[in-house]
């Protein structure tokens, strides 16, 4: 046995792009994508993307490892760089479209990107991001992409050394792609939202991006042909991973510009769709989207980014959404916690039903190991559903690291784990419920509180739209819990900040009941949609402030208790 060693037969490092090679062949004569008038087969999808790999190495002169960057909502051609761009070896970073010019131009000096295709609608973007750079540093270039490529009312193609469909054509469709070397290589470069600071430049490999792909379909029981709805962003950590997951079952992808409730009804019923990705606060807006009648098909939800309030799912399933829910983050590549559905569990009542999706689950079968452990021994906690501890995470899809950041790598990545910062408990099935992110837990009189928790019984009140806790200051408790609330445009009367407070009372501890309720007409998101609980804290240290010396501001609506 000892003679019998790895070879170049069966050492061939693993990656995504094979999926697109072997779609064509088995699928190619079936839809891939879909965009408004356009449709696209497998083979034709195939065929594209050789010819843009082919340009971006002959000529434009992008060469192994470098990295080319895209700014663009989900349309065509930001799938076809998925695998375009990592066919000509270089790294793909795809861009936020939804940040602002200062932390794009801080991401395309940090990357040092080389080329980026820029939609046409965020042109302006880009170069005011360009404008920003210091004068000596090299920029990089600019290719357009346009919704129709002879659109000559688009007046800034000066600044563009080419349009997307131009630099296309002249690419060879026999085009011999840049396989990595090793399946360690990189293939993306995704930053982070961030949230708390400054984004972190997140580097994946071939072997991540194929192990979650293909384990993202295998745990969502995903269907050859599916038809599969692009509400996620594809910015956001590479939709999951699903660009490259769709080769694989010669799924059918339906591309949208923007997220539109009634839109995406409509898109359900036109395509029949099957299948999308959906983060929570995305999902809440499509089931306050009115609508008099169910789906006439059901249609599978893949939602994650953030515990999901179980009224959510409940009211999600009663549309007809069969909802499905994991977790994962920019440094796992895609789902690697899934709440797997037991048989056993359809007897249940539909709200403990939904009580049990809201978990997280146990790891993907692209994982090794999930746990909690508590922060100070570094042990597992018990799996009792009450002892908490920070959830670690090991298996082949974790990020390579941080982007020029060592420090960073090595603070998260330790003893064998990678630490998720998030806070949870362990089930005595074994499954795992995050209870918040480790900044977000509020210690009021020496009891912690799980804003989460909160949060879910606030979004159990049928007037509420959206609801966030966080911790204000207090003088005698240490904190109390601050409730930030936007409600339903079409609920009347409104209740009072009174009502909502005793609408919690009768279901949580008194300790955790909101000492603040703030009512907004909207609540502030990042660019991936998850509500910015930074800018809510500061808004409650100010009421914490005023009220030691004056009323809180006119311009919230507040009640202390």
């Amino acid at each position: 046995m000892e003679q019998l060693k790895p070879n170049p037969a069966n050492l061939c490092p693993l990656t995504p792009l094979t999926l697109l090679e072997r779609a064509a062949v088995v699928y190619g004569d079936c839809p891939s994508v879909v965009y408004s008038t356009t449709t696209y087969t497998w083979s034709q999808t195939h065929r594209r993307c050789l010819q843009l790999a082919s340009s971006l190495s002959s000529h434009l002169g992008i060469k192994r490892s470098q990295v080319v960057s895209i700014i663009c909502p989900n349309t065509p051609a930001l799938y076809e760089v998925h695998f375009a761009v990592p066919m000509a070896g270089a790294i793909l970073n795809n861009i936020n479209t939804r940040l602002d010019a200062r932390t794009v131009s801080v991401i395309l000096r940090h990357s040092e990107s080389k080329l980026v295709f820029v939609d046409h609608l965020l042109a302006s973007l880009v170069l005011e991001a360009l404008s920003l750079f210091p004068p000596q540093l090299p920029r990089p270039q600019l290719v357009l992409i346009t919704d129709h490529p002879d659109d000559e009312s688009i007046p800034i193609i000066d600044h563009f050394i080419d349009t997307y469909e131009n630099l296309m054509g002249k690419g060879d469709p026999l085009f011999k792609w840049v396989r990595p070397v090793s399946e360690w290589d990189p293939i993306v470069l995704n930053y982070t939202s961030g949230t708390t600071s400054s984004p972190k430049g997140v580097v994946h490999c071939h072997r991540a991006i194929y192990i979650v792909a293909l384990s993202s379909l295998v745990d969502w029981s995903v269907p050859k042909n599916c038809v599969y709805l692009w509400t996620l962003p594809m910015f956001h950590a590479n939709g999951w991973c699903f660009p490259w997951a769709m080769a694989a079952v010669g799924g059918t992808n339906i591309c949208v510009r923007k997220f539109d409730g009634p839109k995406i009804y409509d898109l359900i019923e036109a395509h029949g769709v099957t299948h999308l990705c959906a983060a929570p606060v995305v999902l809440n807006m499509l089931v306050n989207t009115r609508r008099s009648d169910p789906l006439r098909n059901p249609v599978n939800i893949l939602t994650g980014g953030a515990p999901p309030p179980s009224s959510v799912l409940l009211r999600a399933e009663s549309i007809g959404f069969v909802v499905g829910h994991g977790f994962g983050m920019t440094e796992t590549a895609g789902v690697v916690l899934s709440c797997s559905w037991k048989p056993e569990w359809n007897k249940l009542p539909a709200m403990e039903q939904a009580r049990l999706k809201a978990r997280q689950g146990v790891m993907t079968i692209g994982m090794t190991e999930a746990e909690a452990v508590n922060p100070d021994s570094g042990l597992g906690v018990k799996r009792d559903g009450s002892e908490v501890g920070e959830i670690v995470l090991r298996g082949g899809c974790m990020m390579l690291g941080y982007l020029k950041d060592p420090s960073g790598t090595a603070n998260c990545m330790k003893d064998g784990w990678f630490y998720t910062g998030d806070v949870g408990v362990m089930h005595p099935d074994g499954y795992l419920e995050i209870k918040d992110r480790c900044k977000d837990i509020i210690i009021s009189g020496g009891e912690n509180m799980s804003s989460v928790e909160v949060e879910s019984v606030l979004y159990a009140n049928p007037a509420v739209n959206e609801a966030a806790v966080v911790a204000r200051p207090d003088e005698f408790w240490g904190e109390t819990p601050c409730a930030f609330v936007s409600l339903k445009s079409d609920v009347t009367p409104k209740p009072t900040e009174k009502e909502i407070m005793e609408f919690c009372r009768k279901k949580l501890p008194h300790f955790m009941v909101p000492k603040t309720v703030v009512f907004k007409d909207e609540l502030p998101k990042t660019s991936t949609g998850k509500i910015q609980k930074f800018l809510l804290r500061e808004i409650a240290r100010g009421i914490a402030l005023s009220s030691l010396s004056s009323p809180p501001p006119a311009s919230l609506t507040t009640n202390r208790m």
